[in-house]
């Protein structure tokens, strides 16, 4: 995903693969950094290529900045992950800086708060810009929905929790960017998403 602004300045988060397209899409803006939320080869799996793309138009080094260390054994394995997928092309990630629950980033000209929200993976986080009404929120919360946790090192119970206490706190009318479909809003997904009866009107 790509987020830019009037300033011709951009972040680009989760970049799974397709680097040539994200390029493209960028066209002249120049990019600050890429957000990792978690260490999934779909979200994290261009994220090297992309740098490396960046870094040598732009003449300067672009950092990877996330997840939360917790996520480093997945990206350690993108390569492995994407094989046992068929898939070919997608790299290991490094990141220049892995990040925790508290962070607050600047990009933009905007604040960026970091949040823990793990269950998808252990060191899922999410990104909160709070001026601007939005969070990006990886394969944690859906429209109604949430992110998977059949994974051996899937939590289902600590999904639900941590997204109670991280994103339910949020305003309702906060603007919910997920990794995957169309975006959703904290309200409607505390109205009527099935995995929180308890937060529907009674």
């Amino acid at each position: 995903m790509v987020v830019s602004a009037d300033s011709g300045r951009a972040v680009v988060i989760d970049p799974g693969g397709d680097v040539g397209d994200i390029v493209s899409t960028l066209g002249g803006m120049h990019v600050e950094a890429i957000l990792l939320t978690h260490g999934h080869l779909d979200h994290a799996g261009g994220a090297d290529e992309l740098k490396e793309a960046l870094t040598a138009r732009q003449g300067e080094a672009v950092p990877i900045l996330g997840p939360d260390i917790r996520d480093a054994f997945l990206l350690g394995t993108i390569c492995d992950q994407a094989a046992a997928f068929g898939l070919q092309g997608m790299r290991n990630v490094e990141p220049d800086k892995y990040l925790e629950a508290g962070n607050r980033l600047t990009f933009l000209g905007e604040t960026f708060e970091v949040r823990h929200v793990p269950g998808h993976t252990p060191g899922h986080i999410v990104f909160v810009n709070t001026a601007e009404g939005c969070a990006f929120v990886g394969d944690t919360l859906f429209r109604q929905t949430v992110g998977r946790t059949d994974f051996a090192y899937g939590d289902a119970e600590g999904l639900v929790k941590a997204i109670r206490t991280e994103l339910f706190s949020l305003p309702d009318e906060m603007i919910i960017y997920c990794g995957h479909g169309m975006p959703t809003t904290i309200g409607e997904e505390r109205k009527h998403n099935p995995f929180f009866p308890a937060e529907a009107p009674q």
